[in-house]
């Protein structure tokens, strides 16, 4: 009867044992155990239609296997440039920085100047002279001529003369201005009360949003008073620039003055410049057109960089150079499984096999 009595203790003993360890697996399971469980990084309700049911003392590492990806900080290059892109002290156009900028700062600074000039000062001459020769006291008996025909053909001909002048310039500069070449990259500008976003067609189509930095943040970053923005509009150097403009409330006007552009962004409708930039820096612009109670706070900041650095600040957006990879290019890279799988044993989605690129794909 005793032997009997130690042996039922003794099981006893053994049994509790035995529940006790088996209690401690789960807790004691590492983390690699949800990884193979969740091969592909699936979400978790794929890893859960898998047969992989969620336990409520797992712990974080265990879990966080699914968890996204922290998204890398979006780079900036170049810090602003004083006198290049932005306001300056000096009277007169900002230095441009492309061909056609550089022919309207020539026709404006050595055309239109030099005639404005000319015709002021002519003008200020025969006012002085009228008044000095032909006062009462100085002719006493005025002319009664009524006309003169030379000089009336003279001050009909100069006009036209000044104008054609002027003119032809004119017209060539708006053929170059409205005249886009294959463009090597497409950005499509939105306007919005009050800030401006930056649509990308050609490299996966991301957007960016730019909002107007803090007096603070300016100072801080050496940034020009209220011309800083939290993301920057960026195209590479050499490349010809396709703008294309709109809007989703009102009118705004997209302006950048170191590029010589101002298109108006109107909603419903789709306005077309471009531009092409040699010399990698910041430069600013803000819109042009009144749009409301923060119309002043909408500046424009546009970094031209070299082709390698542009690729990266693409791939730091989430965008992908050359446009879209086709989907046969996706699965050849990413690996993906056959495009009919079998159904596993334990009725598994086949979705719970594919590789996390061509899932997100």
């Amino acid at each position: 009867m005793k032997v009997k009595t130690m042996l039922t203790a003794a099981g006893l003993v053994v049994l509790a044992w035995t529940g006790m360890a088996s209690a401690q697996v789960p807790a004691t399971t590492p983390p690699v155990a949800t990884a193979a469980a969740n091969p592909a990084g699936a979400p978790p309700q794929v890893a859960a239609s898998a047969g992989a049911a969620p336990s409520a003392s797992a712990s974080p590492a265990a879990t966080s296997v699914s968890a996204p990806a922290v998204k890398a900080p979006i780079p900036e290059f170049y810090a602003p440039t004083p006198g290049i892109g932005q306001p300056t002290d000096r009277i007169g156009l900002q230095p441009q920085v492309t061909s056609n900028g550089a022919y309207a700062a020539w026709f404006h600074d050595g055309l239109l100047l030099p005639i404005i000039t000319v015709i002021s000062l002519l003008v200020l001459a025969l006012l002085l002279w009228v008044t000095v020769r032909y006062n009462r006291r100085a002719n006493a008996s005025p002319s009664r001529t009524s006309h003169n025909t030379t000089i009336e053909i003279i001050w009909t001909v100069a006009p036209v003369l000044v104008l054609l002048a002027i003119a032809v310039p004119s017209i060539k500069l708006l053929a170059r201005q409205y005249s886009t070449p294959k463009p090597d990259l497409t950005v499509k500008v939105i306007g919005h009360q009050w800030y401006w976003s930056y649509q990308y067609p050609d490299n996966g189509d991301f957007e960016v949003v730019s909002n107007i930095l803090t007096p603070e943040q300016d100072k801080a970053k050496g940034e020009p008073r209220q011309l800083g923005v939290d993301a920057r509009m960026v195209v590479p150097a050499g490349a010809i620039v396709k703008v294309i403009t709109t809007s989703d409330d009102v009118i705004h006007s997209f302006a950048v003055p170191a590029f010589w552009i101002k298109m108006d962004a109107v909603p419903g409708r789709l306005n077309e410049t471009w531009f092409k930039v040699d010399r990698p820096g910041v430069y600013y612009g803000q819109c042009s057109e009144l749009c409301g109670a923060r119309h002043g706070y909408m500046p424009i900041a546009v970094e031209v960089v070299r082709p390698d650095q542009f690729a990266q600040w693409v791939k730091a957006n989430g965008g992908t150079m050359g446009g879209k990879p086709k989907p046969a290019e996706v699965a050849a890279n990413a690996g993906a499984a056959p495009a009919s799988p079998t159904p596993s044993a334990t009725g598994a989605a086949p979705a719970a096999s594919v590789s996390p690129a061509t899932a997100t794909n």
